[in-house]
C-alpha cells in the first residue's frame, strides 16, 4: 500500500489510488494559489505614476522639522506607498500561472495584497494623534515583510525553467527595487515620528543644530573609512566565531582619501560594503595553500572626486571560478541550486541590513550606529526595522547566492554602482561607487518597463 498525506488538511491516506474530493482539490488549490481577486481599487492605483525622491529632498525636508511638515511626510507615505505596491501586485499578476502558483511567490503576492488593502483604507491624516496610528500600521507592516525577501529568492529558483531566466531576474529586480522604496519611505516617516516627539526636540526652532548629523534614516556626513573599518571588524568576528578561534583572519588596510563624507542611508551601506568584506575575508582563508602560510591583507582604497566617492576592495582570494563568474549578478541563473534552496530555508526572515550578519554581543555596528544618533541627538531610532536581537543571523557559510544582486540593487538605488573584476587564480577587485551629492532621485522600476518583459 503507498502512503499519501494531504498538504490541505495534512491527514494521511494509505489506499492504492486516492481520488481526492472536491472539497480536498478546493483545499489544495487555495493552499498553493494566489486569489486572485479581481479588485476595481488595484486598477484606480495602478494608474497612479510612483513620484521619485532624492536623499537631499529627504535630508532638506526634514532638517527643520514641525507638525506641519511631518504631517505632510505622513500624507505622502500615505499615498505614495499603497501606489507603489498595486503596481508590484500587478507584475506578479502578469506572471503565468504556473509561476504564481508556487507556493512562496503566492505568499508574497497575498502578503503584499493584504499590505496594499490595509494602506489604501487608512483615513486622511490631520493631526499628530491621527499620525500615531498610522505608525503603528507601518511598524506591523514592516515586522510582517521581513519574510519576502527569503520567499521570492526560493520562488525565483524553484520556477526557473518555466521562465526565461531572464525574464525572472527582471521581476525579482523590480520587486526587490520596490522594496527598498517603501521600507525608505516608511522608515524614514517613523524615523522623523520618533524624532518630532523626542524630549530634545524643539518644533519652533528656525534653524536646526549646526553639529547635526542625521535626519531620520539619513546621516549628512557618513565617514568612509570609519564605516569600512567597523564592518571589517563585524566581519572578521562573525567569521572568527564561525571557523573557530584558532583560524587566522586576514588584515584590512585602509587608504586613500580618509576623511571622505557623504550623505547616504546607513544600514545600505553597512549592507554592502558588509558583504564585500566578508566575501573577500571567506576566499582568502579559504585560498591559504599552507596553515602556515601568512595571509595577504585585504586592500581598500577610497578615492573621492567633485562628485563621487568610490571604494575599492581588493583581495588575494584565488577570484571567482569561471563556471560561477556568468551568474554573478542573477537570482536564478547558476550552479549550486540546491545548496542555495536548502540555506535560503534556514533563514526564515531577511531585512537586508548588515545587523543580521551581527555576532550575538559584539556591538559595533550598533554602536557606530548609536554615536552618530549621538551626535544628532537623535537617540536610537532603529527598533521599527528590528533589534539585533530579533533579526535573523546567518553563519558565514551560509551562502545564499543573492548577497551580490541585492548589494548592487542597493548601490544602484541612489544611482551609484557596484563592479567586481575577477581574475582567477589571482583575486578579486569590487568596486563601489557612492554620489556624493545625494542629488539623484531614486531608482524605480516603472509599469512600462515591466510590460515590455
Amino acid at each position: 500500500m503507498r502512503a499519501w498525506r494531504c498538504r490541505s488538511c495534512n491527514r494521511a491516506r494509505t489506499q492504492e489510488i486516492w481520488l481526492p474530493t472536491l472539497q480536498h482539490r478546493r483545499a489544495h488549490a487555495a493552499a498553493v494559489a494566489p486569489a486572485w481577486r479581481p479588485s476595481s481599487a488595484l486598477d484606480e492605483w495602478v494608474q497612479r505614476e510612483a513620484r521619485p525622491i532624492s536623499l537631499r529632498q529627504l535630508s532638506f525636508f526634514g532638517r527643520t522639522l514641525t507638525e506641519s511638515r511631518l504631517l505632510d511626510s505622513a500624507k505622502y507615505c500615505r499615498l505614495e506607498l499603497p501606489t507603489r505596491l498595486a503596481h508590484r501586485l500587478r507584475d506578479i499578476q502578469t506572471l503565468p500561472y504556473v509561476v504564481v502558483a508556487n507556493p512562496h511567490l503566492a505568499h508574497v503576492y497575498e502578503s503584499y495584497l493584504r499590505a496594499f488593502e490595509r494602506f489604501r483604507r487608512v483615513p486622511e491624516i490631520r493631526s499628530l494623534e491621527d499620525n500615531d496610528e498610522y505608525c503603528k500600521v507601518l511598524t506591523e507592516t514592516l515586522t510582517e515583510h521581513a519574510t519576502v525577501i527569503p520567499r521570492l529568492a526560493i520562488g525565483v529558483l524553484e520556477v526557473r525553467g518555466l521562465m526565461k531566466a531572464e525574464e525572472i531576474d527582471k521581476f525579482m529586480t523590480a520587486m526587490l527595487r520596490s522594496r527598498i522604496s517603501r521600507r525608505v519611505i516608511a522608515e524614514q516617516h517613523l524615523a522623523l515620528t520618533e524624532t518630532f516627539n523626542s524630549p530634545w526636540h524643539f518644533p519652533q526652532a528656525e534653524h536646526p543644530p549646526h553639529d547635526q548629523e542625521a535626519v531620520g534614516e539619513i546621516f549628512l556626513r557618513c565617514n568612509a573609512r570609519e564605516i569600512v573599518e567597523t564592518c571589517g571588524k563585524t566581519m572578521q568576528e562573525l567569521i572568527k566565531r564561525a571557523y573557530g578561534s584558532h583560524i587566522a583572519i586576514p588584515e584590512i588596510n585602509v587608504s586613500g582619501h580618509l576623511d571622505a563624507t557623504f550623505p547616504y542611508i546607513l544600514s545600505h551601506l553597512e549592507y554592502i560594503i558588509g558583504e564585500l568584506l566578508r566575501n573577500s575575508i571567506q576566499a582568502v582563508i579559504e585560498q591559504r595553500k599552507s596553515k602556515n602560510a601568512k595571509l595577504p591583507p585585504i586592500e581598500v582604497l577610497i578615492c573621492e572626486t567633485s562628485q563621487h566617492v568610490i571604494i575599492r576592495i581588493s583581495d588575494q582570494g584565488g577570484g571567482i571560478p569561471n563556471e560561477v563568474l556568468p551568474y554573478l549578478w542573477s537570482f536564478s541563473k547558476g550552479p549550486r541550486r540546491e545548496k542555495r534552496l536548502e540555506n535560503l530555508a534556514r533563514v526564515p526572515k531577511l531585512v537586508g541590513t548588515l545587523q543580521e550578519l551581527q555576532v550575538p554581543g559584539d556591538e559595533s555596528t550598533a554602536d557606530l550606529q548609536q554615536k552618530h544618533r549621538n551626535k544628532s541627538r537623535h537617540g536610537d531610532s532603529g527598533t521599527h526595522h528590528g533589534s539585533l536581537s530579533s533579526l535573523t543571523g546567518r553563519a558565514p557559510d551560509r551562502r545564499l547566492g543573492i548577497g551580490l544582486p541585492m548589494s548592487r540593487l542597493y548601490a544602484e538605488y541612489w544611482a551609484g554602482s557596484l563592479e567586481i573584476h575577477s581574475l582567477e587564480g589571482y583575486g578579486v577587485d569590487a568596486f563601489l561607487q557612492i554620489s556624493k551629492l545625494g542629488n539623484k532621485n531614486e531608482r524605480l522600476t516603472t509599469r512600462a518597463s515591466m510590460d515590455a518583459i
